[in-house]
């Protein structure tokens, strides 16, 4: 009788204990759900949805271009170029604020851009080709995207600032401990939106690459397109969230007014600010001479284009950077500082390329429907992740999140390196084929993707938490483009291994067949081992030399 009270005694306990987790990390991150924060956050979720044609983005330069990784990685920083131009359009935000959804309804236009000449080119190439090649116009394509996404993105981030209040509901300043932790949750939510976008799209893309690998090459075709007209509602998205602001924006003026405040007082309440916002002339001016820079140099087609232009754009955001730091406490600006760099290191390892995709096709027969698969089990368990890691991210220094981060993904990159090396076939033969490549992949997916990302959420509240309030777009902007450089330093990184460590995959002619080019994954496995070393040695490097400068983390 004794021992049945004890096991019900501790069932209880075991059922209230995870209660109160699954209260406090889950139910309570919606609980702070606002209706202020649901327009950004549909701009949030059309770049999730984004996603939605990846996949088959990634087997049209597989099976119809003649693109080399090499060139798809350089590409990569081009395409990356575009979001450092969140400085002078941050700027531009806060100037023309209350019509700043002008810029959402640009940025459609070109994301819609973008996707009509993918989509062209899969369904009516012999349209495009009379003008230039598939090859340009897919250039054309991947560039066009960024900047629409750019220039929706820049809104977004300064209306989660403006959607955190700073007040509670009696007129009294939030103290800082809880301000952190909203602008946490604002910051998740957006994750949350955009990992969101991408299990719909990975739902959407096992369902239609059923059975894919019984189908012919027009059914597989007739996918690709159907995919590509299914994701022209993405910029739609984004207008509908537009859209909504305009309404409850609408709906707060007529309460402010009713509440016998004036138009004037009502203004600056919907700005955020006591006065009108003067133009920064560094800001604009800087920026002005990062494009006239960019844009020269590039076109100019001198030798080491990217290499230049990535070390001017730094010089230029750092320029930037040491003039809207100004604004903040000595103490507070070595804080951002520090965790600006980790960030930056973080985020700016070289990758495998697109060479690691091709093996895995190639070599491991992961098609279509398998490879949305593995996306879907990324982004879902990314999400239950960032409820998890939410009051983690909230209460650890950036530092730690991003070591602990640094060491388990490091450790979770072995697995691929090993099948690399056989470990799949070792292990089917041991389990009776359970424990094949796609069980491993599959496993590794798993641990892996709720890490993901984690990394970004404290860094974007921080910076969200330390944004003056007459610049929250313009401090937003020039502190994300200063990381966000790093994904174009990324780019380079993964170019040069890809310059030292030659990947190929097999190229026939679309006409004979004939092998024009082989497949030759042998130096696959060495720059495998280069990724994770240099990806475990340089974060951690960084931070314990951060440390030692006294530029801690928040």
């Amino acid at each position: 009788m004794v021992k049945n009270n004890l096991d019900g005694v501790f069932l209880k306990r075991l059922a209230t204990g995870t209660w109160n987790w699954f209260d406090s990390h889950i139910i309570e991150l919606f609980r702070h759900l606002r209706l202020s924060y649901l327009p950004p956050l549909m701009v949030y979720l059309a770049a999730g949805i984004s996603g939605l044609t990846g996949i088959v983005g990634t087997f049209f330069v597989k099976d119809y271009l003649g693109l080399p990784a090499e060139f798809l990685a350089m590409l990569g920083f081009w395409a990356g170029i575009p979001w450092a131009l969140k400085m002078p359009l941050g700027h531009l935000v806060d100037l023309i604020w209350r019509w700043k959804s002008i810029l959402v309804f640009v940025g459609a236009s070109l994301i819609a851009a973008s996707l009509a000449i993918m989509l062209g080119l899969i369904s009516a190439p012999s349209l495009f080709t009379p003008y230039m090649t598939v090859e340009a116009w897919f250039v054309l394509s991947a560039l066009l995207s960024p900047v629409g996404y750019v220039v929706q993105d820049v809104v977004a981030d300064a209306m989660t600032v403006e959607a955190v209040p700073r007040l509670d509901d009696s007129g009294m300043p939030i103290d800082s401990k809880t301000l952190k932790l909203m602008h946490t949750t604002m910051q998740t939510l957006g994750r949350v939106a955009i990992v969101g976008g991408g299990i719909a799209v990975s739902l959407i893309n096992i369902l239609l690459f059923n059975d894919v690998a019984s189908m012919m090459e027009e059914q597989k075709v007739s996918v690709y397109i159907q995919i590509y007209q299914m994701a022209m509602l993405i910029p739609l998205i984004s207008i509908c969230g537009v859209i909504l602001a305009e309404i409850l924006k609408r709906a707060r003026v007529r309460k402010l007014l009713r509440q016998g405040l004036n138009q004037e007082q009502v203004v600056n309440l919907e700005n955020g600010v006591d006065k009108t916002v003067k133009p920064n002339w560094w800001i604009l001016g800087g920026s002005l001479t990062f494009v006239i820079f960019t844009m020269t140099v590039g076109l100019l087609q001198v030798p080491y284009n990217q290499e230049i232009i990535f070390t001017g754009s730094m010089a230029i955001v750092l320029f930037l950077m040491n003039k809207l730091l100004q604004e903040l406490n000595p103490s507070a600006r070595n804080t951002l500082v520090g965790t600006a760099i980790v960030i930056f290191v973080f985020r700016a390892l070289p990758g495998p390329g697109a060479g690691a995709s091709w093996w895995q096709i190639d070599e491991l027969g992961f098609d279509q429907q398998f490879m949305s698969l593995l996306s879907l089990i990324g982004s879902s368990l990314a999400l239950f992740g960032m409820f998890i890691f939410r009051r983690f991210m909230a209460e650890k220094s950036i530092f730690y999140v991003v070591g602990f981060l640094t060491i388990v993904g490091s450790l979770l990159s072995l697995p691929i390196i090993g099948m690399f090396y056989g470990l799949h076939e070792w292990t089917s033969k041991l389990t009776y084929g359970v424990v094949d490549a796609r069980f491993i992949a599959i496993v590794d997916t798993a641990i892996e993707s709720p890490l993901g990302q984690v990394a970004m959420i404290p860094m974007l509240a921080w910076i969200a938490n330390s944004a003056p309030a007459n610049l929250k777009a313009t401090f937003f902007a020039v502190m994300a483009s200063f990381t966000n450089l790093a994904l174009s330093l990324s780019s380079l990184g993964t170019k040069y291994l890809n310059q030292i460590f030659i990947i190929s995959r097999e190229i026939l002619n679309p006409q004979t067949g004939i092998t024009i080019t082989p497949a030759d994954y042998s130096e696959l496995g060495f720059l495998l081992l280069t990724v994770t070393s240099l990806g475990l040695i340089l974060p951690l490097g960084t931070i314990f030399l951060v440390n030692r400068f006294s530029l801690s983390s928040h």
